[in-house]
Parts: C-alpha cells; structure tokens; sequence
C-alpha cells in the first residue's frame, strides 16, 4: 500500500472518533512525518484543507501549556460541498459514468478524466467546485488512483467515443420513455466441486477450506455458465447458469426468462427494449445466430429489440461488469463451488448498500455448438441498421404473423 493510500486509510477509520482538533493535529502528525511535501499528501489523502493541515503544524510546535483547546461546536464552520450543492454528486457521475474503466471483478473503478478537468466541467455548468473537492467525491464514490495493470486491449477503434456518446444517448432516450434498457454479459466460467477461489472467508482459526490441488474439470459435475441481465432502471439483475456451451441460443434465452419472470411485469406498457452488449461473445456483433434468436424473442413477445454494441476492445466498460458480477464475486469468494446449487444460491443472496437484487436460476437445457443461420434466414430478420455505424447498432422487430 502506498503512503497515501495508508494516509486515507487511516483517516478513514479515524475521523469518526476525532473531533476538529484532534483531526488537525493528527493531520499535521503524518504530515511532518513526511516531511517536505506532507502537507500536499495528506491534504489529496484526506480531503482537508492545506491550511488546516498548516494550523496542525502550528500548534504542534507550540508547548502543550499553550494551544488552544478550544473545539468548534458540532455543525460549526462551512458546510460540505454536498450540503450547499445536493446536485453536485449527480452532476459529477454524470460526467465520469460514461468513461468509467476498471478490473471487472472488482467494485473500484477509476476515470479518464483529471479532477482539474472534470472540476472545470462541472464549473461550466454551475456547480462552483475546485479539483480537490473533486477528488475527495471521487474517492467517496468508489474511484481511486490505481497504477498501470495488463489489461490492454489493443488499439482503440476511432469511433470508440462517439459510439460510447451514441450508446449514452439511447440509453437515455429509453429511460425517459419509461421502457427497459439492460446490459447483458457472459461472466467468467467456474468449474464445479472443490477447487480454489480466489479471496479469504472467514472461518475458525487454523481450519482453513480444503480444496484440490489441481483445478481440473470434473466430468460429473462439469462447469456453470453464468448469464447476466441487468437492469439499468431498476438496479437488478438477473442471472442463468448454464451447464451446456456459451451459445447466443443461451444468451438470448436468458433475456427471455428475464421478460417472462420480470421484465413484462415491470414494464408493462413497453414496445421496446434496449439491450447493451460486448462487441464478442455468444453476443457478438457479427454472430448471426444471436441476431436469429433475437428475431425470434421479439416476435414472441412483440417487443422492438434494439441493440447497441460496446466498441471491440472495451469489454470492461459494460455496466453489468461494475454493477453485478463484481458484488456476485464478492459474494463467493474464498468459498469452493461445490455445486450448481451452491452457485445459484451465492448468486441469488448477492446484495449492495445501493439496493441491488439478485435473481438467478439453473438452465439445465442444451445448446448445441455450431448451429448454422442460412441466407435464407438471415434476409428474413427485420433489422434496421441505425445511420451511425448499423454494424453496431440497429433494431429488431417483431415480424408480422399472418391470421
């Protein structure tokens, strides 16, 4: 851990026992401790002000005899940004959610943008807020500075932005009319029986989960495909765990379990249903099996299926990403699978402090590899390519049935 990420972590487990002179001092504790350029680390660590630190430091100097103790009463002194502006967090994550990246398994994420830039945006549209402010809302958030990873995809595709801007406006557009906008994924899959996770648990000391030395497939209880729809409105998702092949038969199937168990019930008023999806996978833009099935799940359920993919090589942008699977391993790790049961059930009982809801279930149907989409088929999907790159995005809607 670096110095100021310690810092942070220390003011945060104890600002809640400090009061306002107690934190000063403290603050100029660690920051003579530095000592040249202190004060700039402990103020970007914790958030407060380079004069408080500076006023800590004074009064360490002084004898015990002499400082002040005087504490301000509680609710004394300038309010928080937040207070004086309830809409300046909505403002900054609407600024950064477009441009979020981060490791999918985990909740942390980090943003392009410098805080000078987004303090300087976020200026421009009327909420008076300076770059260290920004940074401390960041950190509240979820975001942290985090050093260079392997996670490089390649060269970026030109039009990455613009796509991201064009998705960000669908969504949008969706939401306002009141109908179901959702982003769907693959996660990673997980071999059944008692092999290794990844994390810790708690559990009686010196008695630590045995599992397998060696993770290979076991031919009776095989592997779990996990399948995820989540809701953008509504902050719930939907999970099937295949025990098959990741086909865009099974991706496409799962979005329909999800209509018939929830969606239809929550939006029963929609004629659309806008669905976010990587540019690979059982979901790919190019594969024309899903977009066959999906042409069968909008005459089905008479819905007009849009589609918008993400740019090739920004997989880890996809909501779904951040906002399920990452709290799923949360939820299970340091725990052995050891069944397909045990998986629905970690699954199901995943929760956040932000409300969201799980439900999942077993698909214990089979999806053959290597089904193939004839021409024929193909030019009787009604799909219409949108004007800014149809490859990507376009719409499926129902075909007419004949009385």
């Amino acid at each position: 851990m670096g110095t100021e990420a310690a810092i942070r972590a220390k003011y945060h487990a104890l600002a809640p026992t400090m009061n306002e002179r107690v934190c000063r001092l403290w603050a100029g504790t660690e920051a003579k401790t530095l000592g040249h350029g202190g004060i700039a680390v402990v103020a970007r660590a914790t958030g407060l002000a380079r004069n408080t630190i500076v006023r800590g430091l004074r009064e360490l100097a002084m004898p015990a005899r002499v400082r002040a103790d005087r504490v301000r009463r509680a609710g004394g002194g300038r309010k928080r940004a937040t207070v004086v502006d309830p809409h300046l967090t909505p403002a900054l994550e609407g600024l950064v959610e477009p441009v979020t990246r981060g490791d999918p398994e985990s909740p942390l994420r980090w943003t392009c943008q410098s805080t000078r830039t987004l303090a300087a945006e976020l200026t421009a549209q009327g909420h008076a807020v300076s770059h260290v402010v920004v940074a401390h809302l960041l950190d509240t958030l979820g975001y942290s500075l985090q050093a260079n990873r392997k996670t490089q995809e390649g060269t970026s595709h030109p039009d990455r932005n613009a796509q991201f801007a064009h998705i960000n406006a669908t969504i949008d557009a969706q939401l306002r009319r009141g109908h179901p906008a959702i982003s769907v994924d693959t996660k990673k899959k997980e071999l059944v029986g008692r092999f290794k996770n990844a994390g810790r648990t708690w559990r009686p000391r010196g008695n630590p989960e045995p599992v397998k030395v060696h993770d290979f497939l076991d031919p009776v209880l095989g592997k779990a495909i996990p399948y995820g729809v989540y809701d953008l409105a509504r902050n719930a998702g939907w999970v099937s765990v295949g025990v098959d092949h990741d086909t865009a038969a099974f991706a496409v199937s799962t979005i329909r379990r999800w209509w018939r168990a929830l969606g239809r019930r929550r939006y029963p008023a929609a004629s659309s249903l806008l669905i976010l999806a990587d540019s690979g996978g059982s979901n790919g833009a190019r594969v024309r099996l899903w977009k066959w099935e999906l042409q069968r799940f909008a005459t089905q359920s008479g819905l007009s299926l849009t589609v918008c993919h993400l740019p090739p090589g920004t997989s880890k942008w996809n909501k779904i990403e951040h906002r399920l699977f990452s709290f799923i391993s949360q939820n299970w790790r340091g725990q052995p699978l050891l069944t397909h049961a045990t998986i629905v059930n970690l699954i199901a009982a995943t929760r956040t402090r932000t409300g969201l809801t799980v439900r999942c279930m077993l698909d214990t149907n089979t999806y053959p590899k290597g089904v193939k989409v004839s021409a024929s088929q193909m030019a009787s999907i009604r799909l219409t390519p949108h004007a800014f790159h149809g490859d990507w995005n376009y719409t499926i809607r129902p075909t007419k049935t004949r009385k």
